[in-house]
C-alpha cells in the first residue's frame, strides 16, 4: 500500500511542478515540492527547474526517509531539503505537504520585506503572510529551516484546514498544509492576493484605499459569519 501511495505522490509532484511553472507560481531558478507518505517523503530533486524545466518524470522524484537519507529516485537532494524535513516532521499530521516557490508578485513583497495582508475574501483564512527571519538558502539551510518553522508555529489549525504560509526575505514563499493540492491552491490564492495589492496601488494611486478595503472586508466577514472558501 505504501508503494502505491508513494508512486501516486511522485506522479502528483511531477504534475504540480509543471502547473506551477505554467501559472507563474515559480520559476526555473528554484522551488521545491514535497509530500509525506507515512514514514517516507517524496521530494522534487535539485535543479528541477534549471535542468529539467519542471518536466519531471515520476521516477525522477526522490524518496527519502524522515532523516533525509535518499532511498530512491534520480538526481541529487535539494539543498533546501532541511526546511521540508523540519516542517513535515514537526507539524505532522496537520502538515503532509510543502511547497517552496517564487511566485512573481509575492517575490515583490519578499524583496521589499513587507507582509502580505489579506484583501480578498478567499485569502482571509490564511491571515497576514508574515516574514520569517532571513537565512541564506543552501549555505545556512538548517538555520533557514529553524526560521521557517518558528514563523509557522501556532498556525497548525490553518495547516489542518488547508495551509499556512510564510515568506523569507529575498528568497520566496514556503507553504505547508494538509495535502499537496490544498497547498498549491493556497499558493495561487496568496499570489493573486499579492497582485491585487500591487495593481491596486498602481491603479488607485492611494495606498490607504487598499487597507480601508481590507478592514471593510473584515467587518463584512464578521457580520456574515463566513471565512471565505
Amino acid at each position: 500500500m505504501e508503494q502505491i501511495l508513494l508512486h501516486e505522490a511522485r506522479e502528483l509532484i511531477a504534475q504540480v511542478g509543471r502547473i506551477m511553472l505554467e501559472r507563474n507560481l515559480t520559476d526555473l531558478a528554484g522551488g521545491n515540492i514535497s509530500i509525506r507518505v507515512e514514514d517516507k517523503i517524496a521530494m522534487s530533486p535539485s535543479y528541477a527547474g534549471q535542468r529539467k524545466f519542471w518536466q519531471l518524470k515520476p521516477e525522477e522524484v526522490l524518496v527519502l526517509d524522515l532523516q533525509g537519507n535518499l532511498l530512491d529516485g534520480e538526481g541529487k537532494i535539494s539543498r533546501e531539503a532541511p526546511v521540508h524535513l523540519k516542517l513535515l516532521n514537526s507539524f505532522y499530521p496537520q502538515c503532509q505537504a510543502v511547497i517552496h516557490a517564487h511566485p512573481r508578485n509575492i517575490m515583490v513583497f519578499c524583496a521589499a520585506r513587507q507582509v502580505v495582508p489579506p484583501v480578498l475574501e478567499n485569502t482571509c483564512k490564511f491571515g497576514e503572510i508574515k516574514l520569517a527571519e532571513y537565512a541564506r538558502g543552501g549555505v545556512q539551510n538548517r538555520q533557514l529551516a529553524e526560521n521557517v518553522y518558528e514563523a509557522l508555529c501556532g498556525q497548525e489549525n490553518r495547516m489542518a484546514g488547508q495551509a499556512a504560509a510564510v515568506m523569507v526575505p529575498w528568497h520566496g514563499l514556503f507553504a505547508a498544509g494538509k495535502d499537496l493540492c490544498s497547498v498549491l491552491d493556497a499558493v495561487e490564492r496568496i499570489e493573486v492576493n499579492a497582485r491585487c495589492i500591487i495593481m491596486g496601488k498602481v491603479l488607485l494611486n492611494d495606498e490607504d484605499m487598499l487597507y480601508r478595503s481590507r478592514h471593510d472586508l473584515a467587518r463584512q466577514m464578521e457580520g456574515s459569519g463566513g471565512e471565505g472558501e
